[in-house]
């Protein structure tokens, strides 16, 4: 019977040991294959430093223990063509609608990607006027832009995301003065004609600024914040979402939602606001609502003089029918997004 009981708790330990080190087997497993998990970020091109910073907490956080970025910035329009086109992609971080829609057509991403929180967003900014200092050209409104000898940085809307928000905003501001569509449209015109320089992406629009060229940045209010740039913020102005996508081939989609997931929780929304970003998350955005002020006549994309992204990017940026093609055109200026 003592011979009994002490086979038989040899075979319990022997099993215990066995099970141990088969759970050890497959922990150790799901733990390789997590670490070797690595997600293509492609960007618009500003964020670029905070997205350092975004990446990190997540990596430090429970869900992106182990997970590693390869990352690729530049201007969104250029970015979603090149994933449209084949570029290695994960998810996507891009700064209108357009492009997103672009990848929805392509099949790259679900067209039902804005059905997640905050309808995919995961920030804001607003557009605003980079200045030098002291403002010696007086700029505050956008009739100003189009003052003789004014020179204007805009990027070129058919390769950089901001400028479809530096041209759609100046766009409403006269319909809302009361101008008829074509009067609005002649005021694009004229913007452009006062436009020094056409950069393929906004951070390359502002280091052409703080090179010295031009009078007045039309950009991000996050680029000129992290940028020094003295700037206001027109009357006129819209509130940019900024939309986070995970693209359908991924062989790693619930890395990609845990990062998008992280990216609107708490802590990175507060890293967003300390970096000049505002917080798509209500109750973070109330911390920062001093620092954030709302203009008077801050406008979406899907204001009735605009119908959202679908009717703008027919009406404007259609590359051969649209309007900027044609103000474009008669510039000299490309309209590929390649």
């Amino acid at each position: 019977m003592h011979r009994m009981k002490i086979v038989l708790g040899s075979i319990v330990v022997v099993a215990v040991l066995v099970a141990s080190l088969t759970l050890a087997g497959v922990t150790g497993a799901a733990t390789k294959e997590k670490q070797g998990v690595t997600l293509n970020l492609v960007a618009y091109s500003t964020p670029k430093p905070v997205m350092t910073k975004l990446i990190a907490a997540f990596q430090q956080s429970p869900a992106g223990q182990g997970i590693s970025f390869t990352t690729s910035y530049g201007g969104s329009s250029a970015q979603a063509a090149g994933v449209a086109a084949g570029q290695p992609a994960d998810v996507v971080i891009l700064s209108t609608g357009t492009d997103v829609n672009l990848l929805v057509d392509k099949g790259k991403v679900d067209a039902n990607w804005n059905k997640q929180s905050y309808g995919g967003v995961v920030w804001n900014s607003v557009v605003v006027f980079g200045l030098r200092n002291g403002n010696p050209k007086h700029i505050r409104a956008w009739s100003d832009l189009v003052k003789p000898g004014v020179g204007v940085l805009i990027p070129n809307p058919f390769t950089a995301g901001i400028a479809k928000w530096d041209i759609m905003t100046p766009y409403v501001a006269q319909r809302r003065l009361g101008k008829k569509e074509p009067q609005a449209q002649a005021f694009i015109k004229t913007l452009f004609q006062h436009v020094v320089s056409q950069d393929s992406s906004g951070s390359n629009a502002t280091n052409t600024f703080l090179s010295g060229k031009g009078d007045v940045l039309v950009t991000f209010e996050s680029e000129a914040i992290n940028g020094k740039i003295p700037y206001v913020i027109p009357r006129q102005t819209m509130l940019i979402d900024i939309y986070g996508a995970v693209i359908k081939q991924s062989q790693h989609k619930d890395e990609v939602n845990a990062f998008l997931r992280f990216l609107k929780s708490a802590p990175a929304q507060t890293i967003l606001g300390d970096n000049g970003y505002r917080p798509v998350n209500k109750q973070v955005f109330a911390q920062f609502a001093k620092k954030f002020p709302k203009r008077p006549g801050e406008t979406t994309v899907n204001d009735k003089l605009l119908g959202g992204w679908r009717a703008v990017d027919k009406k404007w940026f259609d590359p051969s029918k649209g309007i900027m093609a044609k103000i474009e055109r008669e510039l000299g200026v490309s309209t590929s997004a390649g």
